[in-house]
Formats: structure tokens, sequence, C-alpha cells
């Protein structure tokens, strides 16, 4: 490979949300990686600090280019430069669409288990949450769509969030599921506001789909939140965008994300996506398949060594799910017993809804040393859980 994933970053002491835990434990839980950023990203941020000059900054034409651009020839949809509007992050923009698109009480639905922000974003904006869960065949996740029919019904639902890849079960939802979900929120007037930040991020060999893609009627309900964040590690320079086919919706998020004062980006947001989309291909190619690779190295692992963990099957992001019933039933009490004893950190299931109680999130993206490491360290806590439950 060109680029070496498996050199271990030392990010402790850096301020990093994910790393500031305490001495001794392996942090892999907050969806970040530990790779350094693309080298065309680096120099681009390296010629911009050798200015010198911080000031007040502007979106350029070549901002809109790098978007159409990939979107174009990564995803095979083209989008159009007026529908395209720059926002600090795809978390500042569900927000903002929260409080420009409902009143209060009202429902915005969300398919649990489902990324945890969510709640917050509708919670702290004075919203109801109004979960239509996903169907779990103890295998596999699917939309229930006689459930979603239900929740639009309601007039009090005037908004749905959609996690396209959804996180955290790793799931592609394709063309038919989302032409429904389309369909429904045409017939109950319920506005879509799609997530699209981990799309980069699919399994080689495997494609999302871009909602807004699928029909004219997807277009139409539809505002979509993109990034190159996730794919190319940059959550902390806060750059993203929000683009919708539809003028009226387009306008509402357009005065939303400036009233809010989120649509103003730092000197480095304006320039980064162009270097990640534009110079950073290869480097996410191999990003993509070193991350499968670490994927599938957990799921041998865990299939060989801890049989009681189910790792549920996923195509998209570098999270895994890990069904841990037959250790527990509560995981989150799992999960602190790891961080305590085994020095392990994971997410809780129960952050992404009732329904993931008995999950684990697991964070792959990391060289792979790191991981036999917080691997062997699962088996030892789950060795340990399990003798002192059986005591």
């Amino acid at each position: 490979m060109k680029y070496d994933f498996d050199q271990p970053v030392n990010r402790e002491n850096t301020l990093s949300l994910k790393w500031d835990v305490k001495p001794g434990v392996l942090p892999m839980w907050v969806a970040d990686m530990d790779f350094r950023c693309a080298p065309a990203i680096e120099k681009a941020i390296r010629e911009r600090t050798d200015n010198g000059v911080f000031g007040y900054t502007v979106i350029g034409d070549e901002w809109y280019d790098a978007y159409i651009s990939w979107w174009k020839r990564r995803h095979g949809f083209e989008i159009k430069k007026d529908w395209l509007m720059f926002v600090t992050g795809v978390v500042p923009a569900i927000s903002s669409a929260v409080r420009k698109f409902t009143t209060p009480n009202e429902n915005v639905v969300i398919q649990t288990p489902v990324y945890n922000i969510f709640f917050n974003s509708i919670i702290n904006n004075g919203a109801r949450v109004l979960e239509n869960p996903l169907k779990f065949d103890g295998e596999k996740y699917e939309m229930d769509f006689e459930d979603l029919e239900k929740k639009f019904s309601d007039p009090q639902t005037t908004l749905m969030i959609l996690c396209n890849p959804h996180n955290p079960v790793g799931k592609i939802w394709n063309r038919e599921e989302l032409r429904e979900v389309g369909r429904l929120a045409e017939k109950y007037n319920v506005t879509v506001i799609s997530d699209e930040i981990h799309c980069d991020l699919c399994d080689p060999g495997f494609e999302y789909v871009p909602f807004a893609s699928v029909d004219e009627t997807c277009r139409s309900v539809s505002i979509t939140c993109i990034a190159p964040t996730k794919a190319f590690n940059l959550a902390g320079i806060q750059t993203a965008a929000i683009y919708s086919a539809n003028e009226n919706l387009r306008h509402k998020i357009n005065r939303a994300i400036n009233t809010d004062e989120v649509a103003e980006p730092n000197v480095f947001a304006a320039i980064i996506p162009q270097a990640a989309f534009n110079q950073s291909e290869d480097w996410l190619d191999e990003l993509r398949q070193y991350l499968f690779d670490n994927k599938q190295f957990v799921r041998q692992f865990i299939k060989e060594n801890i049989p009681e963990i189910k790792v549920i099957d996923s195509n998209a992001t570098y999270l895994l799910w890990l069904d841990c019933s037959a250790v527990c039933k509560d995981a989150t009490v799992l999960k602190d017993y790891l961080a305590e004893k085994a020095g392990l950190l994971l997410s809780e299931g129960e952050e992404y809804g009732q329904c993931g109680k008995s999950f684990l999130r697991l964070n792959t993206a990391t060289c792979r040393s790191r991981i036999e490491i917080g691997l062997n360290f699962l088996k030892k806590g789950i060795i340990q859980f399990r003798q002192e439950e059986m005591q």
C-alpha cells in the first residue's frame, strides 16, 4: 500500500475527546480515526498557515466544484451549484433544521438504534422524539414501513432524520427502501433530513445511494447533509455542506443556518474539502480497504475467541455493532466493567435508543496492532465478567 495505516499515532495530550480517558484505558468508542489525514490535506493546511493571516473567509467556486465533482464521480449523482450551502457541521445543520421545521412538541421521527446526538438535536430544540425502531431478526436490521407510516400519519409529525448509511448498525439502505421513505414522506407532508456523513466509508465493492438521487419525490421532500470530515478524519475542522433541490426547503434551511450563525467558514473549513475531494481519492480507497480488513479481523477474532458475542453484519462505516445479549442484557453494565477491569472503552448501545440496550459499539478505525490489543482486552474482560456473574 502507498499509505501506512499500520503506523500508530500518539494522540494522548492533544485535547482529543476520544483519548481523554483514564491512563491504561484503550478508547475504541468515539467515531473518529487514529490515522493521520491524507498528505494533500496536511499540505493544504501548511500552505494556508504559511500566509500567517487568518481573517474572515468566504466560500469560493472551488469549494462548490469539489463537492459537485466528487458526488458525480464517486456516487453518480449530480448536485447543482445553487442547491449547495456551507455549514459548520452536520449536527449544527440538523439542529437548525429541527428548530426551523418544527414547532414545540411536534414529532421528529428517527430509526433506532441510531446516532445518539439525534436525540439531543430533537429534545434540546423543543421537539419530541418519535422512534420508528428498525426490525431486528437476530441477524440483520430492516426498516419497519408499517410502523413508519403510522408515525408519519400522526398530524404532529413534521420531520424525519434519516441516517444513510446507518450508524451504528452499518446498514446501506437500498434504492427501494429509500423510495418508500420518500413516498410516505410526500404522502404525509413530512420533510426528510438525510444525514449522509458516513457515505464515503462503505466497504470496497459497495456503494451507498444518495437519498435525493432515488427519484423526484425523494428530491422534493428532502434536505441532505454531507461532509468530508468522517471519511477523511477531519471532525475537528468543522466543515460540511447541505443541499436541497427543493427551492422552498432550501430557502428555509438557508435562513435557519444563517440565523443560528453556523453558515460561515473558518479559513481551513473553506479549503480542506478541495484537498480531500480533488487530491485524496487514492488515500480514501486504501483507507477503505484497510478498514474492511480491520472489520474482518475483528469478526474472525470474536468468532474464534468470544463466540458469545455476535457481530452484526454490515457494509458501511468503521463501526461494528456487537450483540452482547448472550453475555449481559444491560450492556451499559458490561461497558462499565470492560472500562474498569479490562482497560477497554466502548460505547453502550442504550445511547442509541432503548432497543440497543444489549449492544456495544466498537470503533475499528485504528492501526491493526491496537485492534489486536483491544480484542484481547475484550476477551479477557468477557471471561472475567462471566466468571463473576456465575459466582
